[in-house]
C-alpha cells in the first residue's frame, strides 16, 4: 500500500478535466507537488495511506482557481481613485504615484498582500504585469503560490527603467534569474501598444522566442484605443501587433474588448491567449468583451480580475460568476456561458490561456497539486438537488463566496487551513499598508491644492514661461487694419487665419488660476480646415499688472501642447467653473523698429458679438522692454485714432462673461 502525504476524501471532486468527471464522494491524493490519484474516496483510502486524510464531507474539491490578468502590486493604490475613465484613471492617478513610490519594498509588500487576499479566496496561480517584477516573484514564492510574473517594459522612463533598452535588460536578466523556479514563470511584458513602439514590440517578442516564456499584454482594452490605432497605423491593433511579429510568442491577451470575428480568428490561429476582466472593464466603462464569438471560435480564454485598483477586489469567484452574467446580458441569451464553462474559463481553459494547461488547471494524476476546498453547506449555498451531478457547477459559479474557501494547496504545500494562512503573516503587513497609504494622501492632498502641480503630474507640460504686453480695443472698421499693416515701417513676416475654440477652467480655492485649453483650427483662402493645433496655457492670479496707457502686462507661467482630449482635461481638473470662447482670428506678424509684434483681428462666434476686436501684443523680458514696446502700441493705436478709454483690460472670457451677465 503506498503512503502519500495528503488525501483530501469524501467531498464532491470536480476536476475540470477534458470529460469534466465530478466524483459525488471522491478523493485526491497527494505526494509531494503532484497527485498521484484520484478516484471514489473508498477506493483511493482502501488503496493509499497518507500522514494527512482531510475529511472534506459536504465541500467540493476544485482545482485552484487561476487570475488570468493582474497587477498585484496595485493592492497599496486599491480606492486611490475611482469612477474615472480609464486614461484619467491612469495618466492622472496612477502613473504619478507610481513614479513617486513604486520601488522594490513597495512591491513587494503589495504583492504579499495580494497573495494573502488570493489564497483566501480559492486562487492558486496568478498572472502578473508590473514594475520590479523580481520583487513579485520573491513575495510570490514566499507566500507559495504559482505565479507568471511579466517584467513591465514601456517606451517611456518608468519606476524602474530610465529608458525601454534598460527596462528590455532587466527583463532579459529577471528571465535568467527565474527561468527554472518551480513556482514562478517570467515572462515579457511590454504593456500595451500604446505605450510601445514597433521596435519595443518587436524585441519583445523575439526576447520571449529567445527564453520559450510568455508574453503578457494589454490588447484592444478600449474603443478610443482602436480608433487612434486606426488613425496612426491604418489598421486596428491586433492587425498592427500581428505586423510586429508579436504572435511569434506565447501571447496572453489581456482585455480584447473591442475586436471583431477576423481578429479573434488571428488570436486564435497563433493560440494567444485571452484574459477577461468583467469587473474592471464595467468599471471603467470600457465596455463587454465579445466572450461568446471568442469561446465559439475555439480561443482559450481565461478570467482575471485586473488590478486591485481598478476593480477593487481580487475574489476569483465573484469575477466568474459576473463573466457568466454579462456574457448573457450581452448575448441577450441565457444560455450563453453556462455554469460549467464559466468555471473552466476559471480554472482549466485559463490554465491553457495561460499557456500552463500541462501543469495546472485540473484535477488529474501528474499534475501539480493546486487545489481549492470549498464548503458548500453555508446558507446561502442551500438547499441541495441531487437529481443532477453537474448542479455543482451552478452551485460553485452562482451561489458559492470566497469566504466559502476553507482550504488551498499549491504546489502540493499547506497555503490555508480551516480559513488560517499558513504562509503569510498579515498584521505586521497591514500595519506597513496602512503607513504606505498615509504618505500617497499627503502627497495627493498637495498635489491636488496646485494647478502646475497637477499638470506636471500628467507629463503635461513644456517648462516655458511666457510674458507679454498687450492690449485690446473694439473695432468698429476692420478695414483699419489694413491701414495699420501697410504703413511704410512695418514688415508682414507671417499672415494666419484661425478659428480658435477656447476652454478656461477656472479655479479658485486654494490656489486662484485659470487653465486653457485651446484648438486652432488653421483655416485656407476657402475657410476650409487644414491643420490642428492644441495647447494648454496656465495663468494664475496676481500674474497680470497694468502698464502706463492700459498696456497689459502679464504672464502665462507655463505652455505646451495639449496631448489629451479636452473630455480628459475636463474630468481631470475638474474645475470650479468652465467657460468656452469660439473666435475667427486673423493674424499678422509685424516687425516694427526691429520688434516683434502680433497684429490679431478677431470677430467673437461664441458667445456671438456684433463687431471686431484689434488685438496687438509683443513677447517681453524686462519691465524696460516692456514700457517700451507699449509706448509702440499706443503709438499704432493713435494712427489708428483709437480713444485710450475705449481699450478693454479684460481678456475675452471675461468680456463674454460680462456681456452674458449684463455687467460691463
Amino acid at each position: 500500500m503506498a503512503k502519500f502525504d495528503t488525501i483530501l476524501a469524501n467531498g464532491v471532486v470536480v476536476t475540470m478535466d477534458g470529460n469534466y468527471t465530478v466524483l459525488l464522494d471522491g478523493a485526491v491524493a497527494i505526494e509531494g507537488d503532484s497527485i498521484i490519484d484520484i478516484g471514489p474516496s473508498q477506493e483511493i483510502l482502501s488503496r493509499h495511506k497518507a500522514i494527512h486524510v482531510v475529511d472534506c464531507a459536504g465541500c467540493a474539491v476544485i482545482p485552484g482557481l487561476i487570475n488570468a490578468h493582474t497587477h498585484a502590486p496595485m493592492t497599496l493604490l486599491r480606492g486611490l481613485a475611482d469612477d474615472l475613465r480609464l486614461d484619467v484613471w491612469l495618466i492622472g492617478y496612477m502613473m504619478p504615484t507610481e513614479r513617486e513610490f513604486v520601488n522594490p519594498e513597495f512591491v513587494k509588500l503589495g504583492t504579499s498582500l495580494a497573495c494573502a487576499e488570493m489564497i483566501r479566496s480559492g486562487i492558486t496561480t496568478f498572472n502578473d504585469m508590473y514594475y520590479f517584477e523580481g520583487s513579485v516573484a520573491e513575495a510570490t514564492a514566499e507566500a507559495g503560490l504559482r505565479a507568471i510574473c511579466g517584467q513591465t517594459v514601456m517606451k517611456f522612463p518608468t519606476p524602474d527603467a530610465a529608458s525601454y533598452e534598460d527596462s528590455l535588460q532587466a527583463c532579459r536578466e529577471f528571465i535568467i534569474q527565474w527561468k527554472d523556479h518551480p513556482l514562478i514563470i517570467p515572462a515579457v511584458a511590454p504593456h500595451a501598444p500604446y505605450t510601445a513602439t514597433p521596435d519595443l514590440l518587436q524585441s519583445c517578442a523575439a526576447l520571449a522566442v529567445e527564453f520559450d516564456v510568455p508574453l503578457h499584454i494589454h490588447l484592444s482594452e478600449t474603443a478610443f484605443e482602436v480608433t487612434e490605432s486606426r488613425n496612426q497605423h491604418g489598421m486596428p491593433v491586433i492587425p498592427y501587433v500581428k505586423k510586429q511579429g508579436l504572435f511569434e510568442a506565447k501571447v496572453i491577451a489581456a482585455h480584447c474588448v473591442h475586436i471583431d470575428e477576423g481578429e479573434i480568428r488571428t488570436l486564435g490561429h497563433h493560440h494567444a491567449g485571452v484574459a477577461h476582466n468583467p469587473t474592471s472593464n464595467l468599471k471603467l466603462a470600457s465596455g463587454i468583451a465579445p466572450v461568446k464569438s471568442m469561446l465559439a471560435l475555439g480561443l482559450n480564454v481565461g478570467i482575471g480580475t485586473d488590478g486591485p485598483a481598478s476593480n477593487n477586489d481580487l475574489d476569483m469567484f465573484e469575477e466568474t460568476r459576473l463573466a457568466a452574467l454579462i456574457a448573457k446580458a450581452h448575448s441577450d441569451n441565457p444560455t450563453t456561458l453556462p455554469a460549467r464553462d464559466a468555471l473552466a474559463m476559471a480554472t482549466s481553459m485559463g490554465a491553457r490561456a495561460l499557456h500552463i494547461g500541462d501543469l495546472t488547471g485540473s484535477l488529474e494524476i501528474g499534475k501539480r497539486a493546486d487545489i481549492a476546498v470549498v464548503d458548500l453547506r453555508p446558507i446561502h449555498n442551500w438547499p441541495h438537488f441531487a437529481r443532477n451531478s453537474e448542479g455543482v457547477y451552478s452551485q460553485l459559479v452562482y451561489a458559492s463566496k470566497s469566504a466559502d474557501v476553507q482550504h488551498v494547496l499549491c504546489n502540493g504545500q499547506w497555503l490555508m487551513r480551516d480559513r488560517e494562512l499558513l504562509t503569510i503573516d498579515l498584521e505586521p503587513l497591514i500595519t506597513e499598508a496602512s503607513e504606505v497609504a498615509r504618505k500617497i494622501d499627503i502627497f495627493l492632498v498637495a498635489r491636488e491644492g496646485d494647478i502646475l502641480s497637477r499638470l506636471l503630474a500628467i507629463g503635461e507640460l513644456q517648462r516655458e514661461e511666457s510674458f507679454e504686453i498687450q492690449v485690446k480695443v473694439r473695432l468698429p472698421d476692420p478695414g483699419a487694419v489694413e491701414t495699420l499693416i501697410s504703413h511704410p515701417d512695418m514688415v508682414v513676416t507671417h499672415i494666419s487665419h484661425y478659428r480658435q475654440h477656447d476652454t478656461y477652467f477656472e479655479f479658485t480655492s486654494p490656489t486662484p488660476g485659470r487653465i486653457r485649453y485651446r484648438e486652432d483650427d488653421h483655416l485656407d483662402d476657402d475657410g476650409n480646415v487644414t491643420t490642428v493645433r492644441t495647447r494648454l496655457t496656465l495663468t494664475e492670479a496676481g500674474e497680470r499688472q497694468e502698464l502706463p496707457g492700459a498696456i497689459l502686462l502679464s504672464r502665462s507661467r507655463y505652455i505646451s501642447p495639449a496631448t489629451r482630449t479636452l473630455r480628459f482635461y475636463r474630468e481631470y481638473f475638474k474645475a470650479e467653473s468652465e467657460h468656452t470662447v469660439v473666435k475667427e482670428r486673423r493674424r499678422w506678424h509685424i516687425n516694427y523698429h526691429d520688434k516683434l509684434f502680433y497684429i490679431n483681428l478677431d470677430r467673437l462666434i461664441e458667445p456671438e458679438q456684433a463687431g471686431y476686436y484689434l488685438e496687438i501684443k509683443s513677447r517681453t523680458w524686462s519691465l524696460s522692454d516692456a514700457n517700451d514696446k507699449a509706448k509702440t502700441i499706443l503709438g499704432m493705436l493713435d494712427s489708428l485714432k483709437v480713444d485710450r478709454t475705449d481699450i478693454l483690460l479684460h481678456e475675452y472670457v471675461t468680456l463674454t462673461a460680462q456681456a452674458r451677465s449684463g455687467t460691463s
